[in-house]
């Protein structure tokens, strides 16, 4: 396994990172092969580990708790803020007064003192980024959390966080968690070089393309819609569609690469992210033990010039086949109020 420095925060983790957002009710909900998951990952060299507040309503936190029992030094454990959490107004967001409740929540469930890194799960635009780098400060000075971060951030809002943070004297943040594969390429254009020029430590998160990246999916062969992945969002799975049908054109050219390098395509897609020098560590979120074997055998591969040069003929640099934030796009593009004039201030001008 190979460790690199989290941006400047001193804290060295591992290039594989491994992610829990599978280990709820609905993906592998039996919490002792979960924790025998964690603990083959942490043998086998990983040492750091990513869930939420929201996989599972608290449920994966709370089986990362139990998992690391006795082994918590050993482990930089980050999680994160933002979604709703149970019924009831103020239970979301990157407010103060839900960070300091959810916090408190996290560290119950996780069964530990400090979290590593706690991250903002994405941005709130009913709340002042002032606001929220204010209370994640406070939270480092108490020594509940070590750093910070921030998770989907477009680069003009990691931009203005940094301006408010140096101008107000506040923590920054240290990290940020986008989505980032082969055949989502969008963050190399702005978001990537903005991580760069801050230090900024990058752990990305989709590098299998929501499963499109397994190999499970293949052209002209039926995809099976009623178990996985597809039972969430089914259409991002139907060959039918213009989108869904290019991916899967450039799975079949990912695969011969695959071949001619002597690996599988799960370990080629994810020495793709690493291979980026602004990636710090991709995320893999595995749901059972022989996915988390087939990828860790994958951990020291490196791609050589010619196997990148080939990606880059595939999928050109900075190119996305879909949205990889679709399910969730900002209020920006969905409030018509945030794009439309009033009507009388536009049949005055």
């Amino acid at each position: 396994m190979r460790y690199r420095t989290l941006g400047g925060t001193g804290i060295h983790v591992s290039a594989y990172c491994l992610g829990t957002m599978m280990f709820q009710d609905g993906c592998n909900s039996d919490h002792d092969d979960c924790v025998r998951m964690i603990h083959a990952a942490v043998d086998q060299g990983i040492n750091f580990v990513d869930t939420a507040d929201m996989y599972g309503q608290g449920e994966s936190e709370e089986i990362v708790g139990k998992a690391l029992r006795g082994r918590r030094d050993d482990v930089v454990l980050a999680t994160k803020v933002h979604f709703q959490m149970g019924e009831g107004r103020n239970r979301s967001g990157n407010s103060r007064r839900w960070i300091l409740r959810a916090v408190e929540d996290s560290l119950r469930r996780l069964n530990t003192d400090w979290i590593d890194l706690y991250q903002v799960h994405r941005p709130d635009d009913s709340t002042d980024v002032e606001e929220t780098l204010s209370v994640l400060s406070d939270l480092v000075r108490q020594g509940k959390i070590r750093a910070f971060g921030c998770s989907t951030f477009p680069s003009e809002e990691i931009v203005e966080a940094h301006h408010v943070s140096e101008r107000r004297g506040l923590g920054r943040f240290r990290t940020e968690q986008p989505p980032y594969s082969i055949l989502a390429r969008g963050i190399e254009a702005s978001v990537l070089p903005v991580c760069r020029r801050y230090g900024m430590g990058v752990l990305v998160w989709s590098p299998l393309a929501f499963g499109f990246l397994t190999g499970k999916y293949r052209k002209n062969q039926p995809i099976d819609l009623s178990t996985g992945r597809p039972t969430i969002r089914p259409e991002r799975f139907d060959p039918t569609l213009a989108e869904n049908a290019a991916k899967l054109d450039v799975v079949e050219q990912l695969v011969d690469l695959a071949e001619n390098i002597g690996c599988t395509l799960p370990q080629l897609a994810i020495a793709f992210t690493v291979a980026h020098p602004a990636v710090t560590s991709a995320i893999i979120g595995p749901r059972t033990m022989p996915q988390l074997e087939d990828l860790l055998k994958g951990a020291a591969l490196t791609l050589d010039d010619a196997a990148l040069d080939r990606i880059d003929e595939i999928v050109p640099p900075g190119t996305n086949l879909y949205n990889p934030n679709a399910p969730m796009p900002p209020r920006s593009l969905t409030d018509t109020a945030l794009r439309r004039r009033p009507l009388a201030d536009r049949a005055a001008a």
